[in-house]
């Protein structure tokens, strides 16, 4: 389990390269078919260097993630997700999330509740920030 103090860093989600037809499923799941995330000569047309992924598959990325961090904590859920998109990730991209503990309240017993603030991040394979973010994870059982 994850020491979870402030400044103690879950460990990294890193996802392979986006495919192209990971966008097309994504658009599909998501009802979002704006071609910019799935014709090159429509992203080209709209000023961009050619298809861009879905901003909110990368908040799903930081979804995946806090599942993760849960499991490293001992179990829990998600109280609050929020996300602020930085920067475009295109077909290739490896994106890798991160996150730190901001401030940590778990009290001792495991059935009591504890709750953990975490800062988020996700960057390409260039070490370019593509999205940040905060979470609020509830520890333990009700």
């Amino acid at each position: 389990m994850t020491t979870l103090t402030k400044g103690s860093r879950f460990s990294p989600l890193v996802k392979p390269a986006i495919t192209r037809e990971q966008l097309k499923s994504y658009a599909e799941a998501s009802l979002d078919n704006n071609l910019i995330h799935l014709d090159d000569d429509v992203a080209k047309k709209a000023g961009l260097p050619g298809v861009i992924a879905h901003g909110m598959l990368t908040m799903a990325f930081f979804g995946e993630f806090l599942h993760q961090a849960l499991g490293e904590a001992g179990g829990g859920r998600v109280g609050e997700l929020s996300c602020r998109f930085k920067a475009m990730v295109f077909p290739g991209d490896v994106v890798t999330v991160n996150g730190t503990v901001r401030d940590a309240h778990v009290p001792d017993g495991a059935e009591r509740l504890g709750t953990v603030h975490c800062d988020l991040d996700a960057r390409n394979q260039k070490g370019d920030v593509t999205a940040t973010g905060h979470a609020t994870l509830i520890l333990g059982s009700a």
